[in-house]
């Protein structure tokens, strides 16, 4: 039985994930790195200071220094949050659904504290959470595990006992690999994805979460 619920962020909770992936392609299009949508695949749920290391690598550049990049990019979406973000369809629902069971819940997403804040005062979320984590205080980010067993023992509940909201498959197996059970929201470009069957339940919208996909989860 579970005795807590944890959701990620961005593309769950929030309809980023878009965003994330422009702001990418042109943060690193003007450093000369031309990344396509299929590219942008291996990055998906990473912390950003992790993808910025990771296109590096790829195709090193001089200046400006990494430190300066990740600035620039967490600007970026922090003006992007306060003023055009909207929530997911069926994330208020969804949040609603798990305080009516009376499950603590805790967010623990690989965005930065100071966005997870600006998302959470835009759209006066701060009560449903009893704990609010970013993989920015973890040394590796999602998927490792991380910051979801952070999460858990903040929370004072076993991993086991936890379950996890994921829309992406970094996400996913970060809480797999904590031992969670999950149930995934992919974007819809990443749905038929067969890596999500690795998740217990696999939704198209967080508007099908109800009852019986929670007995259903909660009972296996």
């Amino acid at each position: 039985m579970f005795a807590a619920v944890i959701f990620d962020m961005d593309g769950l909770l929030i309809d980023s994930e878009p965003y994330w992936q422009a702001t990418e392609r042109k943060v690193f299009g003007e450093l000369g790195i031309n990344i396509t949508e299929e590219m942008q695949r291996s990055t998906y749920g990473l912390r950003t200071d992790e993808q910025i290391r990771h296109w590096h690598q790829y195709q090193p550049w001089d200046e400006p220094d990494l430190r300066t990049v990740e600035s620039r990019y967490d600007q970026i979406m922090i003006d992007f949050f306060r003023e055009e973000g909207k929530l997911k369809e069926g994330a208020l629902e969804a949040l609603r659904f798990f305080s009516g069971i009376g499950h603590p819940m805790a967010l623990a997403s690989s965005s930065s504290m100071e966005l997870i804040n600006v998302f959470l005062e835009k759209f006066e979320l701060q009560s449903y959470f009893t704990v609010v984590n970013s993989a920015e205080f973890e040394k590796l980010g999602k998927p490792h595990p991380g910051v979801y067993l952070e999460t858990a023992r903040r929370l004072r509940v076993h991993p086991v006992k936890c379950l996890a909201l994921e829309d992406s498959f970094h996400g996913m197996i970060a809480a797999k690999a904590a031992r969670m059970k999950t149930i995934v929201v992919p974007d819809e470009r990443e749905r038929d994805d067969p890596r999500f069957g690795a998740s217990d339940v696999r939704l198209r919208s967080l508007r099908e979460l109800n009852e019986e996909v929670y007995r259903r989860i909660n009972t296996h």
